[in-house]
Parts: structure tokens; sequence; C-alpha cells
């Protein structure tokens, strides 16, 4: 397990160097690490994490408690929670990683030259990569894994709030990373709540960090973005939309707009707009509020669904920008699918946007003119998550455009370099 450290300051500052330090140490042998040794590690991971299902209950059973002792929010607290189907479901994710080709040396693209150059263009790993979460102690495991699998060591920076049950995950991570002879350095927890190390992560821990991936709410994101001294893959917050167009089978509406917006609530693909073509509002409004509001949803409504659905609370111009990771929904009436493009371009994080429409021609000009990083067409918004893609898991939904947008898994954990054949060419 784990040893805590207490100390802060300056002693801080020094055990996230000697963290950076070994990182980069381990960054050389991991890159070469054969596919059979990476898999082996995860394979042995996820049955560490099974073996050891009770001990991680009981050190999250110690954070659950912290985290109603300080008043944690409902949704936190959910991210939170750790039950013996989320723990199978952690490990089955490092399975599926396991079982995902290689990224590692694979060609991306080769051509030839007219002067008999040979050029590929081949997948290498990142580097140190730095991970910045809060309260999801499943992060641990799927961070830790994926980028195993991409040759990367990875420094964990958890919260506060989750620290003992990502310790006891983290225990698993190094034995499996000891059972397939790989460095133990290659997944690193930071061992303190100490805000100073955040900020040393922010530094780049002396150039020994080449990438930060922040997983958590805006003020987090916010000070990462703000702050960082190298790249950040950026997921700013998930202020979701689903547009029921007046093309969409209603019995279908109503089942994917309970699902995206109720199925989790505390997550980052939670659906917290929800738009309806003006022109369906007296068939498809009504019993799509009436799920809705059933399924223990609190309506925000405008003006006019307020005079068609009154068991509803007026939405102010906050409601549009809200994340609320909640049972809460805010809804209204629009033009068409141009009313609703309109209105997801003016509001969206460029997280996911979901429609359901039975017209093509609609659903082809919603895919065209929203620049969301996952668009969905009659599928809830739930489905934005790197496991539903086949990838296995993910650190995150990237909302920025460079390098890596939408779920970021092994294959955005790489970068690329070039291996160029000759046989004895000089250029002129």
């Amino acid at each position: 397990m784990l040893k805590l450290h207490e100390k802060s300051g300056d002693d801080t500052v020094a055990l996230m160097a000697d963290i950076g330090r070994r990182a980069r140490a381990a960054a050389r042998p991991l890159a070469v690490a054969s596919t059979e040794a990476k898999n082996d590690a995860l394979i042995a991971m996820a049955e560490a994490i099974l073996r050891n299902e009770q001990s991680i209950l009981e050190a999250n059973a110690i954070d659950m408690s912290n985290g109603e002792d300080a008043g944690l929010s409902g949704s936190f607290m959910d991210r939170l929670k750790l039950t013996p189907a989320r723990i199978e479901a952690m490990a089955d994710g490092i399975r599926e990683i396991a079982a995902l080709k290689d990224p590692v040396g694979d060609v991306i693209a080769e051509w030839d030259r007219p002067n008999g150059l040979h050029i590929e263009r081949v997948r290498t790993p990142l580097g140190v990569i730095g991970v910045i979460y809060e309260s999801r102690p499943n992060v641990t495991a799927d961070a830790g894994a994926l980028c195993l699998k991409a040759g990367n060591p990875v420094i964990l920076r958890g919260g506060s709030d989750s620290l003992n049950s990502s310790a006891a995950i983290h225990a698993c991570m190094v034995e499996g990373l000891t059972a397939a002879g790989l460095p133990q350095d290659a997944i690193q927890l930071v061992p303190t709540t100490d805000r100073t190390a955040v900020g040393e992560m922010l530094k780049g821990l002396s150039g020994n960090l080449d990438v930060i991936i922040p997983r958590g709410g805006k003020s987090l994101v916010g000070r990462v973005q703000t702050e960082a001294r190298v790249p950040v893959f950026a997921h700013l917050e998930g202020i979701c939309h689903l547009y029921i167009d007046r093309s969409a089978d209603l019995d279908m509406a109503v089942k994917i707009a309970v699902n995206a917006k109720m199925r989790r609530t505390g997550v980052c693909g939670a659906a917290e707009t929800l738009l309806v073509d003006r022109a369906v509002a007296a068939t498809h409004l009504v019993p799509i509020l009436e799920a809705l509001r059933d399924a223990g949803c609190e309506i925000h409504a405008d003006a006019e669904v307020m005079e068609a659905f009154v068991d509803a609370s007026p939405a102010t111009d906050a409601d549009w920008v809200t994340e609320y990771l909640d049972a809460i929904i805010a809804v209204k009436l629009v033009d068409g699918v141009a009313g609703a493009i309109e209105h997801i371009e003016t509001f969206s994080s460029h997280h996911t946007e979901a429609i359901v429409a039975e017209d093509a021609k609609v659903v082809e000009r919603f895919f065209n003119e929203i620049d969301s990083a996952i668009l969905l067409h009659n599928a809830s918004t739930q489905f934005a998550d790197g496991g539903e893609f086949g990838m296995g898991a993910e650190i995150g939904i990237a909302t920025g455009k460079m390098h890596a947008r939408g779920p970021v898994g092994v294959e955005q954990l790489t970068s690329f370099k070039y291996r160029v054949r000759g046989s004895g060419q000089v250029r002129p």
C-alpha cells in the first residue's frame, strides 16, 4: 500500500522532483517493452484488483465516510463510490486494454519517393504523462493501464477525497508491473494531498513531464490550462445537448432522453440540455418531459415549454451553460435543426451532442455543421465513453482540437516518428 507523504512545502517539491526523475528513468525500458510483457502486466493487474476487492472496498468506505463528513454533493459521491460491480468493470476494462492492438511501432503510413527512399510514419510513446483527476478512483486503473499499453510512464495525482481508494487500486497496478518484470515506477501515484504537488506537475517536473491530462471540474481544468508549462489534453466540461427533430420516432425519443439524462447523471456524457423541434411540441414535448419527471429529473424550461408543461421551473440564462452533473435538465423549443445547431454552437462545450431523427438530410446537416468532439444519431449521449467506443477505457474526453479529440485511448497516447530507408542516396 502507498505510504502517505505528510509533509508539505519544500518537502513536496523534493518528493515530486524524485517522482519525475524515476518516471523518466522508466520511460526507455517501457518504450521498448514487448507487447507480451505489457499484456502480462495488465492481466496481472486485473487479477490483483479482483483478488483484492475487499481491501479496495474497505479503502473506499473510508473515502465515502470522509466525503459524507465533508458534505460532498450526491453526484460527487456517486463518482467516488466503488461497488463490486464497478470493481469488476474496472478489471474488465484493463483486460480489454490488454486485448487491444499494441499501438507502439504501428506503421501509420508509408510511401516511396522517386529517388528510391522509402518513408514510414510510425507510432511511438508520447513520454511521461501526468494525470490530475478528482473523485473517480477508477481513473487510477484506467489511466495506468492505458498509459502502460501505449508505452508511457504515468504520474497519477488523484483527489484527496479518493486517495485511500486510489492507493488500494495503485497497489494492484504495481503488483502487475512486478509480475511482468516491468519497472514499478512506470505507474506512480502521488502520495500527498498537498496542493504543491499539482503546482510542481504543472511546471513540468524539471522537464521530466511531457504532457498533462486533467480530469475533473471546471476549476481544476481551468487552472491546469492557465498554469501548465507542458502540453495539455483538455476536457473542460460536458455541456451535452440532445435534439429531438420533427422526424423523430416518439418512443425512441422518450427512451433516449431518459437514458441520456438519468442513466448516470454524474458522468460528463450526461445530457444537460434538451432541445425539441417546435413543430412537434404538441406531440413529443409532454411525453418526453413526463418520462423525465417520473424518472426523478428536475426540469428547467423556457417560457414556451412552461406553457405546455407546468411541472417545471423557469430556466435562466445560466441554465444553458451549466454542467449540472445531477438530475436536472434545461429544456427549450427551437425552430428545427437550424435552431438546434444555432443553440448548440452558441452554448456547447463541444463535448457531445445527439440528434433523434429519421430524416437523413437533417442528420447529415447536424453532423456537418456542429463542431463537437462526439456526435450521435438515434443514440444516447451516455455512449460518449472510450469503453463504449471499443477503446477498452479512456483517460478522458478531449474537447480541444490539437493532437487528441474525443475519447483519449491508447492511440491518442502516442506520437510518431519517421523512418527513412535508403540505398546510398545523397541529396544533390
